[in-house]
């Protein structure tokens, strides 16, 4: 027997694992690693199974190339000099790339993925953030200068939360990185805070609530905004931050009183009076809105007004409030103030944001003849087959391309269509540091997982994957050395930083500083310069690492010195260091938004007949890429349609009903609860694998929400879909 310890990597908790192999370099079994300081031994059942995830026989192990309606294995070097073939066939204005959500979970994703993108030479770029969180990203550039500049609750000092479209005893948290948040929670109520939850359904975290609130599905921005009204009209207010843009949020919100509000929420005026006089009271106070109020149509308002909020409460940036956290691998803040719309997409005009297109326009831009359609297809860890909108359509486009490349493990919904299909190794197989989510932790905190098991010889590490996908997509040809990309970043890296004016390593030797690094691979040699410039590096890191700099700054050699990773102090105080607006303050008032508020002003009164759709997380899975896991699937995890009994009942519903929108139809299985608001259905994200090669996911394939959404609407600022509100009829089967 042997252990080994690793950060989990397969939702946004981070928790350290504790895993033990047997002679065979078997997994016998995985725990929590309780030295972890950040994590202290919580797992979730994701996390207990990362070894049969690993050794599902579904996974491919080698490259396969389609041929004749088929598919036959090849070696890595045959793989890559067909995608060599494929895409210099199609110029770089025609060829697109989407990034699906497990690139954030990886080092070969956060590191390659840029480079990648860039070597395309295109602005056809897709992921999975503008079906997910964009308006978050837009809302914190347009207030705070920085796309990422994303606070979160201060979970273990804040004494009232109000948490609005969010469930984290099933998602683990979602833009707020707290490992064990039911625990957090727990002992937020435990020392007299108080934890009010605002969703459609009675969550597993609304059971935990001291409060939960039921709220029309889609309707968040109203409730904020009649919060923000309240806050004003009895001068509640307690701004603690530079701030601009105050009287012009002031004359925005007048309209939207809490009794207007109410109404279109489905709840009473004086909740919302309360809610706000709550929050003010507060010693210390912080909203959280999540998932469920960013995927609809006013997605970008309801992040702004949780900010808003978080302003006008005193609450922003101070201990027990909405803080920010400063990873160990930041860099220097671009000073440049945040812009979006640089560039539309060619068919539907939809704004760029964060230099990316909606992914609910990408069949549009397959399916439409002209200059500029996307003839050449790159996914990585992504299958927007069934994560995108009206994702049968997706379907349809797809094989209209002349070329697809997918670097996936599975052959599934969506990389069937591909002509390459690329496996990257196994989750053990890979070092590990989270660097995205690292960015938006509840407390400051830094660990490196090395790989578990050495990659078989002539296999290539998935970091060496993207790099030579870049070399080729750069014209490098198919043969050219990944190395070469690693040693030219690290030379812009070290370069800029000697350059910088107060860098740590301002006027010192690039070629000295790169001798000075450490690592088997080019991807822990980056990590390795990105931790010594950070702001705990041991090249001078700021005053923030103070007492517990232990007797030496960050470094890769010093993180695999400590296998359960390094605490680095609660969130500290630092908008100053945080913001790149214009102005030098919180913009409270960007244009774009105040334009917006006037949609939200005409939507005001307007009702839908009918049921609303909603998604449903689980705890056991995570969007569509763990169905093929048996451990994981069965219990709650099922994909089956909630409804409310007085519902179905009225509707003369039994076991199985026909649901429609805009989009399509489905039938689907009913799962009558009264967790659920009358007037709105739930059906879960990420499920319809009926004929795929998984053969655990096949015997489990219930069916694909995102039949359901229409992909031509959107969040007009962000560009992200709305999967939450959707219209629909119900009829029996």
């Amino acid at each position: 027997m042997r252990t080994a310890h690793r950060t989990c990597p397969l939702c946004e908790a981070v928790c350290g694992l504790r895993i033990t192999l047997d002679d065979d370099d078997r997994v016998v079994g995985v725990r929590g690693d309780a030295a972890d300081p950040f994590s202290k031994g919580f797992i979730c059942p994701k996390g207990a199974s990362l070894g049969r995830l690993d050794e599902d026989p579904d996974r491919l192990s080698r490259p396969l190339i389609r041929e004749h309606g088929g598919w036959r294995e090849a070696s890595w070097q045959e793989a890559f000099e067909a995608v060599e073939r494929g895409l210099a066939a199609v110029p770089g204005p025609a060829r697109a790339i989407y990034l699906g959500n497990p690139s954030a979970h990886t080092m070969a994703g956060m590191l390659y993925g840029a480079p990648l993108t860039r070597s395309l030479g295109t602005r056809q770029v897709y992921s999975a953030s503008t079906a997910d969180q964009m308006p978050k990203h837009v809302a914190a550039g347009l207030m705070f200068g920085h796309p990422l500049a994303i606070p979160v609750p201060d979970l273990d000092r804040t004494g009232y939360l109000l948490m609005l479209g969010a469930n984290p005893l099933e998602s683990n948290g979602s833009l707020c990185t707290a490992p064990d948040f039911p625990g957090r929670l727990k002992a937020l109520r435990g020392r007299g805070g108080r934890l009010v939850v605002v969703d459609p359904r009675r969550t597993r975290t609304a059971a935990l609530a001291d409060e939960h609130v039921f709220i029309r599905p889609g309707t968040d921005a109203y409730l904020l905004m009649g919060i923000v009204h309240t806050l004003f009209a009895e001068k509640l207010t307690n701004v603690r931050v530079p701030v601009s843009g105050l009287a012009e949020v002031e004359a925005a919100v007048a309209g939207f009183t809490p009794e207007a509000c109410a109404a279109a929420c489905g709840m009473p005026a004086g909740l919302i009076v309360r809610l706000a006089r709550e929050l003010a009271a507060a010693p210390t106070a912080a909203v959280y809105g999540r998932i469920g109020t960013c995927t609809v149509e006013f997605g970008t308002l309801a992040q702004w007004l949780v900010e808003v909020v978080n302003v006008l409460t005193g609450n922003l940036d101070r201990p027990g409030g909405a803080m920010f956290s400063r990873p160990a691998t930041e860099g220097p803040r671009r000073r440049k103030p945040y812009a979006m719309g640089r560039w539309h997409s060619r068919v539907r005009n939809l704004p760029e944001a964060g230099g990316e297109l909606p992914v609910a326009t990408l069949a549009d831009e397959i399916e439409t003849p002209g200059e500029g359609r996307i003839r050449a297809l790159i996914t990585v860890a992504g299958n927007p087959v069934l994560s995108a909108p009206n994702g049968s359509r997706l379907d349809q486009a797809l094989p209209g391309l002349e070329f697809m490349v997918s670097v996936d493990p599975y052959l599934n919904e969506t990389t069937k269509h591909a002509n390459v299909i690329l496996p990257p190794p196994r989750v053990m197989d890979a070092g590990h540091y989270d660097f995205a989510l690292l960015g938006f932790a509840v407390r400051d905190y830094t660990r490196y997982s090395p790989p578990v098991f050495a990659l078989e010889p002539g296999r290539p590490s998935e970091a060496e994957i993207l790099a030579r996908l870049a070399m080729i997509a750069s014209g490098q040809g198919a043969s050219a050395d990944p190395a070469t990309l690693d040693e030219l970043i690290l030379d812009q890296m070290l370069r800029k930083a000697s350059d910088t004016p107060g860098s740590p390593v301002e006027g010192r030797d690039p070629a000295e500083l790169r001798a000075m690094l450490t690592g088997s691979t080019g991807a822990e040699l980056r990590l390795d310069a990105m931790l010594r410039l950070g702001p705990y590096g041991d090249w001078g890191g700021r005053e923030a690492y103070g007492e517990h700099r232990d007797g030496g700054g960050l470094s890769l050699a010093r993180l695999l010195e400590s296998p359960h990773g390094i605490d680095l102090g609660p969130l500290r105080p630092r908008i100053p260091d945080i913001l790149s607006t214009a102005s030098g303050t919180v913009e409270l008032a960007p244009e774009p938004i105040l334009a917006d508020v006037v949609r939200l002003r005409e939507a005001l009164g307007r009702r839908t007949d009918g049921f609303l759709l909603i998604g449903r997380r689980h705890l056991r899975s995570n969007n569509s890429w763990m169905h093929n896991v048996a451990p994981l699937v069965g219990g709650t995890n099922r994909c089956t349609l909630q409804i409310n009994p007085e519902d179905a009942a009225e509707l003369g519903l039994a076991e199985q009903a026909v649901i429609r929108s805009a989009a399509g139809e489905l039938t689907v299985r009913l799962e009558p609860t009264d967790t659920i608001m009358r007037g709105v259905v739930s059906l879960p994200h990420g499920w319809g694998h009926a004929g795929t090669t998984q053969l655990v996911a096949a015997k489990n394939a219930g069916v694909s929400a995102n039949t359901l959404t229409d992909e031509s609407i959107v969040d007009p600022l962000s560009g992200n879909a709305v999967f939450n509100g959707v219209p629909v009829t119900l009829t029996p089967a």
